[in-house]
């Protein structure tokens, strides 16, 4: 890892080195993004103390992937982790907290599932259809998003259309037998606007159960999504939206991973749907603007493992209901240019049922989970200070209140000072917390013994960062480093004696640093490095599968004004795993090396090849389950 420090350096002095002695103005510059997530306003990112990464729609297209699970593989301080192939379940952690404290986001939408044992969202199925930019915020936020934000919040904002009506359509195909198909449109007007997507993805895959261990059953998946947009402003102070998601998922599965792992019948299918409706209305000529949101959202699993010759006395058949209704009300007030205060109300309901059906040699048997709801309303205020553009405060607090375990209190203070030399320094300091899951609340005792409790506590967490960011040569040169601390208490785990209790104890702590470069016009070039060591402080342990060391490199290099090229390389440390169960192993380190890259052989076709995985290493994220390996595909995108 040394090694890699060092030449990330070299390669920092380098492009220093150039960009001094380039004398003429460049045509392109890597600008301030503009994002929302860290405060629910918009703010330049460089007046911004918390540790952001902005995901742009142009990224997202010169990778060339499918799914949003893949490009988030390269953000600072996210550790990604999948049961198998493409449509297994897919958890993202960030600093090292647990998967279920990222809260995650879609135009205001939560998408967490209600019915998953820690309330985390599977990246399993989500594609990047129709979406125009991802936000990390990584560190406690739940002072403006409550409960599940413990670790940090992904917020992913789908299109708005604009303009004349613009029609497109894509096709790719490849490595086990794989295909996608893509079609869309997108426009608007003063009045109304629009933006429409429908994806159709089909692999026969390779087996979940990694073939390292004899296994040789393929593994394959279905995908259907449709992801739409409108917008009307029927006058000039009020925006109305109406937004919506669905995804059809088939996914072939293995029980387990290693050594027989193989499971021929073994069949997930999930479907997810995500609903909003939001009014803006500006009022006072902007000085007062408010948001009314209505969300809901509504996942359904099922799964069926019937007997096979491997498996003669299985018979298993589930199913996850899980549903959520939101109202969200916003008000910003521009007290002066140098004051926005921002106070909102929020009011979740959720509802959550099970069914676990099975039958083996000692004969059948059933575990009913009713359906059961709780409900929570949260209060927040937050003041943003900005003094003669150079100190930047954000300050808030905020109050929820559960219908089970009753009240929880968050604050968060967030200050950032930016020199006329283009030097940041930044730091932030917040609480944290996550309600039990309705899972973790009520499921049903066994023969085994109990699983829910109704007398959990919520868990909690306090976090801190500290940093400096450098700007230089007009933006074309960012680079950062930031040092983070969180302490997690009350964490909730699993006993096989009592179910769910309050129990654990962690902490987390470590240093991202982030360099983004453009050194001439038609090349950028971006790289991370993240350090996080976890404990469990009640055994003294790492926690599983987060890496002490990850780090990121992309190049993305625009030719002859037609044709773009991408590389990006990925390594993961080693990890602490679980292989068999309860023996603690250690996962190999690995790095990935993956490319694509297009031609525009006119204005309206575009030809593009992907290849992932170029030196075909063999990696374990999750000890037993299998990863893809090299892997070619190619397509055309003609839009009209």
């Amino acid at each position: 890892m040394k090694k890699a420090i060092v030449v990330l350096a070299g390669i920092l002095i380098l492009m220093s080195t150039t960009l001094a002695q380039e004398k003429k103005e460049q045509e392109k510059a890597l600008e301030h993004q503009i994002v929302v997530t860290a405060t629910k306003t918009e703010q330049s990112q460089a007046e911004v103390a918390s540790s952001v990464t902005v995901i742009t729609a142009e990224e997202l297209q010169v990778t060339r992937k499918e799914m949003v699970l893949d490009v988030l593989r390269y953000a600072t301080g996210l550790d990604v982790v999948q049961n198998g192939g493409i449509g297994t379940l897919a958890n993202i952690s960030i600093r090292g907290s647990g998967a279920g404290h990222t809260l995650v986001l879609m135009d205001g939408v939560e998408m967490n599932d209600p019915m998953s044992p820690d309330r985390s969202f599977n990246f399993g199925h989500l594609t990047i259809d129709n979406i125009k930019q991802i936000e990390v915020v990584r560190g406690p936020q739940s002072m403006l998003y409550g409960s599940d934000a413990m670790g940090g919040v992904i917020n992913i904002i789908t299109r708005k259309g604009e303009g004349k009506p613009k029609f497109f359509l894509s096709g790719d195909g490849g490595t086990y037998n794989t295909f996608r198909g893509v079609a869309g449109v997108s426009g608007g007007t003063d009045l109304i606007n629009y933006s429409l997507s429908l994806s159709r993805f089909d692999t026969k895959g390779f087996s979940a159960a990694s073939d390292e261990y004899g296994n040789i059953e393929k593994d394959g998946y279905g995908n259907s999504s449709f992801s739409a947009k409108f917008g009307l402003t029927p006058i000039k102070n009020l925006d109305i939206d109406f937004i919506g998601r669905y995804t059809n998922a088939k996914t072939d599965l293995d029980v387990r991973g290693g050594e027989g792992g193989d499971d021929p019948n073994y069949t997930a299918d999930e479907k997810t749907l995500f609903l909003r409706v939001q009014a803006d209305f500006r009022l006072l000529d902007g000085t007062w603007s408010q948001k009314l949101g209505f969300s809901f959202s509504n996942n359904d699993r099922n799964y069926q493992n019937d007997k096979d010759p491997q498996h003669p006395f299985d018979l298993v058949k589930s199913f996850y209901k899980g549903r959520m209704l939101k109202m969200d009300w916003q008000h910003n007030l521009s007290l002066h240019k140098t004051n926005t205060l921002t106070a909102g109300i929020e009011y979740e309901q959720e509802k959550g049922e099970s069914e676990y059906a099975w039958e083996s040699m000692w004969g059948p048997g059933k575990n009913v989970f009713p359906e059961q709801t709780t409900n929570m309303t949260g209060l927040y205020l937050q003041d943003e200070i900005k003094f003669q553009q150079s100190l930047f405060v954000t300050l808030g607090v905020r109050l929820d209140n559960h219908s089970l375990f009753g009240s929880a209190a968050t604050y968060r203070i967030a200050p950032a000072y930016l020199f006329t030399s283009g030097t940041k320094l930044k730091a932030t300091y917040g609480t944290g917390f996550k309600a039990p899951s309705l899972y973790q609340l009520y499921a049903p005792a066994t023969a085994w013994g109990p699983i829910g409790n109704e007398d959990l506590n919520s868990e909690r967490s306090t976090g801190w960062d500290a940093g400096i960011e450098q700007y230089l040569f007009k933006d074309r040169l960012k680079m950062g480093v930031t040092y983070f601390h969180n302490d997690f208490k009350d964490l909730i785990e699993f006993d096989w004696l009592q179910g769910y209790v309050n129990t654990s104890q962690a902490k987390t702590q470590g240093m991202e640093i982030f360099a983004s470069a453009l050194p001439w016009a038609n090349l950028t070039i971006r790289g991370n490095y993240s350090y996080t060591k976890t404990e469990n402080k009640e055994t003294g342990e790492q926690l599983l599968r987060r890496p002490k060391h990850k780090g990121n490199l992309s190049l993305d290099y625009r030719f002859i004004e037609k044709g773009n090229a991408y590389m990006g390389i990925i390594y993961v440390g080693e990890r602490d795993g679980i292989f068999p169960y309860p023996t603690r192993v250690k996962l190999d380190a690995y790095t990935l090396v993956n490319l694509a890259v297009s031609y525009d052989i006119s204005r309206n076709i575009q030809l593009f090849l992907r290849m992932d995985n170029l030196f075909d290493r063999i990696y374990e994220e999750i000890k037993g389950f299998g990863t893809a390996r090299r892997s070619l595909y190619g397509g055309f995108r003609v839009t009209l």
